[in-house]
């Protein structure tokens, strides 16, 4: 039983490891697709600021990043604490993942559509706007996932289609008729994005857990929102990582709320 445990621990140690590796190589994707800079070449990392060809003992997940202190070696430009969140952030949704499916196809599916969705999110967050094409990949990535249903996928991505649209009618004309900002007239309740990754979470949960899964994301982009009001921000906040989010936790946790909401 010992034996079985320490090598049980051996495994999930590298799956964490494994999920620092990719976290960096999604750091990559993240800057590289956002800025349309090839990802062939150049080969290695470089930084933004300078264009230093960053070595391989400077590119190691996490320990690099507090060993070098945030900040380029060459030219000592900060480094966004976006590359630290990612690649922990990676790590710790392909251990409990992992935890969660163990070694199955699932578990494997499962992992591409987190990573990208992790891509995706953090763009979003950092742009406001999207590449379509990885959200047509997103799509076809959750289609291959064994519990996916396309009905439910259809009828939470028709449910806020028709939401948008009268959201977006009384923002866009009754809003703006009593506040005269004329930024609304261009203003959308929901960015085009969101609706696939609605359509995945009814896809991937049933009607109740995906019910919960877009109230909890509305609830954690109350957060952000509040923060931008309070500031008096004009940033718009972006809701593919909430959504995204709360895919995750009730994915994970799904027992849980079966247990305490029904």
């Amino acid at each position: 039983m010992i034996l079985i445990k320490e090598k049980e621990d051996l495994v999930e140690y590298s799956i964490f490891i494994l999920g620092l590796v990719f976290g960096s190589f999604l750091n990559v994707l993240i800057f590289r697709l956002a800025h349309n800079v090839s990802l062939i070449n150049p080969k290695r990392s470089f930084c933004p600021n300078c264009n230093y060809q960053i070595k391989w003992y400077e590119n190691i997940p996490v320990i690099s990043y507090i060993f070098l202190k945030a900040s380029c070696s060459n030219c000592s430009k900060h480094i966004s604490i976006r590359y630290f969140i990612v690649e922990l952030l990676t790590a710790f949704i392909t251990l409990l993942l992992y935890v969660k499916f163990g070694q199955s196809t699932e578990f494997l599916m499962l992992v591409i559509l987190t990573y990208i969705l992790i891509v995706l999110s953090f763009i979003d967050f950092e742009f406001q706007e999207v590449p379509d094409y990885l959200l047509i990949l997103v799509v076809l990535v959750a289609f291959t996932t064994t519990n996916f249903n396309i009905y439910n996928a259809l009828v939470f991505a028709g449910a806020f289609t028709l939401l948008e649209l009268f959201v977006t009618f009384y923002i866009q004309n009754i809003k703006y008729r009593f506040t005269k900002d004329e930024s609304l007239l261009e203003q959308k309740s929901l960015g085009e994005g969101d609706i696939p990754i609605v359509a995945i979470i009814g896809g991937l949960l049933n009607i109740k857990l995906g019910i919960i899964a877009i109230i909890l994301a509305a609830l954690l982009a109350i957060i952000p929102a509040m923060y931008n009001l309070i500031f008096k921000k004009e940033t718009q906040t972006a809701f593919i990582p909430f959504l995204s989010l709360g895919l995750l936790i009730v994915l994970l946790f799904d027992n849980l709320f079966l247990k305490v909401i029904f």
